[in-house]
């Protein structure tokens, strides 16, 4: 039954095969060392750095250079050994764009993080949340593109994906208005991102109000925006949304605010007294800036008038606080020194019908 075929096709020269095992396991073996020792070097030119930011960076190129180095001693061994080379040569070609744009992804990665740490470490918190948002609009993209291009020079080493290609190149009309109709989406996002980098409509922490959500913005990428709302739920917005359409942002400039308590109390209230005692109390608290701190009579109705106590503070937080501490306390020293001031609903039960 096998007298016919002929295994000496398919026969493996032991010898050989073994002397470039052996050959290989050499080469891996140097690269490996070479590459701990190079990176014992850089491990103690980075400790020595007086910021992190150089040890991140080698860190992030750790593991695609290590397995380079292996690619590359690979590729020596293969000019010393045709049976390696023979195999490299078909595996090569898969690899080699990998490897490179895995260490193109990791410095990106590398680089953000450097950059996110010199900007945290600002003491300008507007121009910090400026470069972060920057940064991670930008490195989304940088990865977007470097994952695209790998995996397009990856694909086209299949000659069946190399002959797709070269055949939607030769209907170079039609494949583009395909493509350009297909991705019209992604492209859309694509640019809204690049758009909110450079133009910086909102930024990472800004405290935003759109489509009734309001909160702060934890997260932008190229086809949405995460805004954090303060009892901890989360608003999934597309990004073309704040470029189509109009929205409160709250802190773009500076965390620097000036928010109001609304007292409603009887016309005939004197006002002079309690403007001191707001004043007196907003004078101890910790949260004030001294920026603001007025009190003015914004309505007078025929039975009741509006009192509007404006005050500032550094940050939104310590707004929320100190506006929460007037309010409470305005109105506790209403009750106690001045009860006729405060209205007084009474509601009517309904007359039952005959």
């Amino acid at each position: 039954m096998f007298g016919s075929f002929d295994f000496s096709r398919y026969a493996i020269d032991w010898p050989e095969a073994l002397h470039a095992l052996l050959l290989a396991a050499a080469a891996l073996l140097v690269a490996g060392l070479v590459h701990r020792a190079v990176f014992s070097v850089v491990t103690r030119l980075t400790v020595r750095t007086p910021t992190p930011v150089d040890g991140l960076v080698a860190e992030q190129l750790r593991k695609p250079t290590r397995w380079a180095a292996a690619a590359i001693g690979i590729s020596l061994a293969a000019q010393a050994d045709a049976w390696i080379a023979s195999l490299w040569g078909a595996v090569a070609r898969f690899v080699v764009p990998a490897l490179l744009g895995w260490m193109a992804y990791c410095l990106v990665k590398a680089f953000a993080a450097a950059l996110e740490y010199r900007a945290e470490a600002s003491t300008d918190i507007a121009a910090a949340r400026s470069r972060r948002t920057r940064i991670a609009i930008l490195s989304r993209t940088a990865t977007f593109v470097i994952v695209f291009v790998t995996v397009g020079l990856v694909l086209f080493q299949l000659p069946g994906v190399r002959q797709v290609g070269v055949t939607l190149l030769a209907s170079a009309g039609l494949a583009a208005l395909a493509v350009g109709a297909a991705a019209q989406p992604a492209l859309k996002s694509l640019i809204a991102g690049l758009q909110m980098a450079m133009t910086e409509p909102l930024r990472l922490g800004d405290l935003v109000v759109i489509d009734g959500f309001s909160g702060r913005v934890e997260e932008i990428r190229m086809s949405f925006v995460v805004v954090r709302m303060w009892d901890e739920r989360v608003a999934v917005i597309p990004t073309s949304r704040f470029l189509e359409n109009s929205f409160e942002n709250w802190t773009r400039a500076s965390e620097l605010l000036t928010g109001p308590v609304y007292l409603h109390l009887d016309p005939a209230t004197e006002v002079a007294p309690i403007r001191a005692e707001f004043l007196r109390f907003l004078s101890e608290q910790p949260h004030w800036d001294r920026r603001t701190g007025t009190l003015f009579v914004t309505e007078a109705r025929a039975g009741s008038m509006e009192l509007r106590l404006a005050m500032s503070a550094a940050t939104v937080g310590d707004l929320f606080e100190l506006r929460s501490a007037v309010r409470e306390h305005m109105l506790d020293w209403l009750r106690r020194t001045m009860p006729q001031a405060l209205l007084h609903a009474t509601v009517t039960a309904p007359t039952p019908a005959e």
